[in-house]
Parts: structure tokens; sequence; C-alpha cells
């Protein structure tokens, strides 16, 4: 079938909207006609080269829709099924799923592997070329065909442009916090960025139970959207929310921090983030950096005598077939914000604009819908 999509030809252009043509689904494989995709800050790292695929690419790793076909051997999903596609394909079967930690599944990790050497068989082109997609799913396009194992199952009644978000932002947010850093009832934690991770971090924070939560950011708007998710106190950078936070614990300072940001200069964060963290408090990395960034600057004495952590974070350390209906579940409740986290919304023939204005710091989160 034919289909528009948002493709990526070369590192520094524009996403291209064009017609592509995509297979049926093969055993194991089922299609989905999306409702909405979001636009994920991972996906510019594909544009500036900081993220290494293999070109051309169709973006886009968040979305949520509707199932209309399903190829041989597929059992857990039928036509009709509304589905969020989650960005790591699990397999329920190797070591880390069977102990809980999906989010690092081995078939998943496998798969990405081979996404970044351009080995897998190609269900997608365009201009006569195979093209690779973002994640093994392309949501920039209407249409996608995927592994049975990278569309969740959710209720009919869950708006899909608001379920697309848990894909990968909202969850990687929330459990950072949850799971990531473990907030604990009382905690004082601060978020280094109010984007759609961190203002989802923010979230986790306060239904974990912290007492106070400071958002970071140099964007004034940005700031004042973090008090609508829960946010106490905002600081536009890391220099400054140090004598906030000292101040508001009597010196102790933060039990928790996570950083969230968009992925250029992260390593230059650890030394000052982990400066607002109190003696054996814990920093959580949820940025996806640069591929080729590999210089941090830390204390490594203060690390062992002030016995602080530092651990990475990958998907919110979910297990998402329990955690994405959890998360869908608290907000059809009232006690998690998704319609608020849509700043704006785009057509995919909008998708550059959508990525400028989320680069100049005037989105929270854009989302494409479909028709």
């Amino acid at each position: 079938m034919k289909a528009q999509a948002a493709v990526l030809w070369k590192v520094g252009d524009p996403w291209s909207v064009e017609e592509v043509e995509l297979d049926d689904p093969e055993r194991g494989e089922v299609r989905v006609r999306l409702k909405a995709a979001g636009l994920c800050h991972s996906d510019e790292h594909l544009v500036t080269g900081d993220m290494h695929v293999p070109l051309p690419i169709v973006g886009g790793h968040e979305g949520a829709g509707v199932v209309e076909q399903v190829g041989p051997g597929v059992t857990s999903l039928k036509p009709g099924d509304h589905v969020v596609l989650g960005f790591m394909p699990i397999c329920g079967r190797c070591r880390w799923c069977s102990i809980g930690r999906q989010n690092l599944c081995e078939l998943g990790g496998q798969l990405l592997a081979a996404l970044g050497t351009g080995e897998l068989t190609p269900r997608i082109r365009s201009r006569g070329q195979d093209l690779a997609t973002m994640c093994l799913l392309g949501t920039f396009c209407p249409y996608v065909v995927i592994p049975e194992s990278a569309a969740l199952k959710i209720d009919s009644d869950v708006p899909l442009d608001k379920a697309a978000l848990v894909g990968c932002g909202v969850t990687t947010g929330w459990g950072a916090a949850v799971y990531g850093a473990d907030v604990r009832p009382g905690d004082t934690v601060v978020v280094i960025g109010a984007g759609g991770v961190g203002v989802s971090a923010i979230q986790g924070a306060r239904l974990a139970g912290a007492q106070r939560v400071i958002a970071v950011d140099p964007v004034e708007f940005k700031r004042q959207q973090a008090y609508a998710f829960g946010a106490t106190h905002v600081a536009p950078d890391v220099w400054q929310a140090l004598p906030l936070v000292s101040d508001l614990t009597s010196g102790v300072l933060a039990d928790k921090a996570i950083i969230a940001v968009g992925g250029r200069g992260c390593g230059d964060l650890i030394a000052p983030v982990m400066a607002l963290v109190a003696r054996g408090g814990r920093a959580v990395v949820a940025t996806v950096a640069p591929q080729a960034q590999t210089d941090v600057k830390l204390d490594l004495h203060e690390l062992t005598v002030l016995e602080k952590e530092l651990r990475g974070c990958l998907f919110g350390s979910v297990n998402p077939h329990v955690d994405i209906p959890r998360i869908l579940q608290l907000y059809r409740a009232g006690r998690l914000a998704l319609d608020e986290l849509t700043t704006r919304t785009y057509r995919l023939e909008d998708i550059n604009q959508g990525y400028e204005d989320m680069r100049e710091g005037r989105t929270v989160r854009g989302v494409i819908l479909f028709d």
C-alpha cells in the first residue's frame, strides 16, 4: 500500500514528506493505522547526526492507532484492537524480561542493533530505495508494519492522540522518577529539563509523594508550564537551583535529581547536578545523549565519601506491559495529565515547523495528528 511519510535522506536535511510504499505484514508482524505520533527529541538526533542510524530513514517512535491487518502467527492482537507502540520490542522470554526488566529486553536490543547496521529486511521504500524506520516503527507515517511485540493493546476508550505519548516520553519520565530515582514520600527532587520527558518526571515524582519538586529549564514558558504538572519551585539553570535547593532543605540538598534535557551538553551537567544531590542521594540520567559524547565531569572522591549514586535509565526502567496500562489508568482517574502535555498539534506536512517550535522552546510536546 502507499502512504505519505516524513523521510530523512541526509544528516542536516529537513524532513521530506513524500509518498512511500509499505509491504503487507509477514509472520509475526502487524499493520497499524496511526491516529497520532509524538515529536520526540530523540528523532532530532537523526537530523543532527548525534544518533547513528542507516539513511534514508522514516522517523518517529511514539504513536498509537488501530490494528488493521495481522500476519501469520500473530496471537496477541487482531484487527480493530487499539494499541500503543513501544520503541523497545519485548520478547517476554529472555533473562531480562523474566526478571521484570523488559526495558532491557535482549531481543529488543538485538533488533535495534540490527537497525543500526541496516541488516533488517526493510518493510517500506521510496524513490526505488529501501527505508529504515526509527526504532523499527517509523511513526512519521500514518501506517506502520511492525513486529507484534512492539504493539501493546490498550482499552478502546483511551483517546489515541493521548495514548501516543505513553509510547516513549511520558513513560520514560514517569519511570525515571518512580523507578530510576526511586522517589519516596517527603523527598526533595530536582528535574533538569521541562520538556515532555521532564514534566512527566515531575508528575512521577509528585505521584510518588515528593514534598518538593524543583523544575530547572532556561525557557520561561517551560518553567511556568512545569507548575501545572506538579513542580513546587522553578529555576533557570542548575547553578541558580543550588542555593534555592539548599535554602529549601536547610542545607541538606536534594534526595533525587533527574536529568531530562535534550542531549548535547549532558556530560557537562553531571558534576553540577551531583552537587545538588545530598549525601546518599541519587542522580538519574534519562537523557539520550549523542553517541559520540564520552566526556563526563564528576567528583569521584565525593561519589565515594558521600555515597552518592549516578545511574542511567532507559525507557523509565519500566515493565511496559504492566506500567503503560498503569499510567493510562492514572490518566483516566484524573491523576496524571496527558491532555495538557500536548502544547500544539500538527499535520504531517508541518513536521519541520513542529521541530522548529521544539528547538525554540515553544512547546512542551508537539503531536502529529493523522486523518
